[in-house]
């Protein structure tokens, strides 16, 4: 697949799981879990254990899921991840030389911006897709505001988004959200696929509205 159609995926199917585990086979079953809970895009983070190898392995098991890369804070990062096979890049911050690598390899990246100025200079320089990050410390009023000067920006919604408030976003403006630890964390209940595959479901059943 090439940028565009990656692009086009991410976008319909307006979630993105991001998974971060220092421990490689719960990550495995983060995976499978979601994966069977309907979840079609994850994004594996730069700081998990063995990211790379993660990357490479979900690829192989999981042919027809994009698994791109996150915490992609710079161009050294963002060229392992492409080595290891990501299929997009997510950043928490706006680097414009993680845009070129993502590029000149022919896959998107959603890139992290909050402010205004930190929006229009990540279009500027060719984002697909904007992360607002962190998007839950100002609230889907902010998220409102913001789409009103870039409403041709696709903007995902990044932290601080849960079950209960995820249709506030959606509501507010959101083209799609990225979901982390609501996903995955289950306090003192043991981690298991069937666990996280019944979690994702109910959100794929709330975002079902905006397909």
């Amino acid at each position: 697949m090439n940028r565009n159609e990656i692009l086009q995926i991410i976008l319909q199917e307006k979630l993105i799981a991001i998974l971060r585990s220092k421990n490689t086979e719960e990550m495995a079953t983060l995976v499978s879990g979601l994966v069977a809970g309907g979840v079609k895009v994850l994004e594996v983070t730069s700081n998990s254990k063995d990211f790379e190898k993660m990357i490479a392995e979900n690829r192989q098991r999981f042919p027809d899921v994009l698994i791109g890369a996150g915490t992609i804070v710079n161009g050294d990062v963002a060229r392992q991840a492409v080595a290891a096979g990501a299929q997009f890049l997510v950043s928490p911050n706006t680097n414009a030389e993680v845009i070129a690598v993502a590029h000149v390899n022919n896959i998107p990246v959603v890139m992290g911006a909050l402010t205004p100025t930190e929006i229009g200079e990540a279009l500027d320089r060719g984002a697909d897709v904007i992360k607002l990050f962190p998007a839950g410390n100002f609230g889907p009023g902010y998220l409102k505001a913001i789409k009103a000067p870039f409403d041709q920006a696709p903007v995902f919604a990044v932290g601080g988004i849960h079950l209960d408030n995820l249709e506030e976003w959606m509501d507010a403006g959101a083209d799609g959200l990225g979901l982390g630890s609501v996903l995955t964390q289950f306090g003192e209940e043991q981690i298991t696929e069937a666990l996280v595959a019944e979690n994702a479901r109910k959100f794929i059943e709330k975002m079902k509205r905006y397909a």
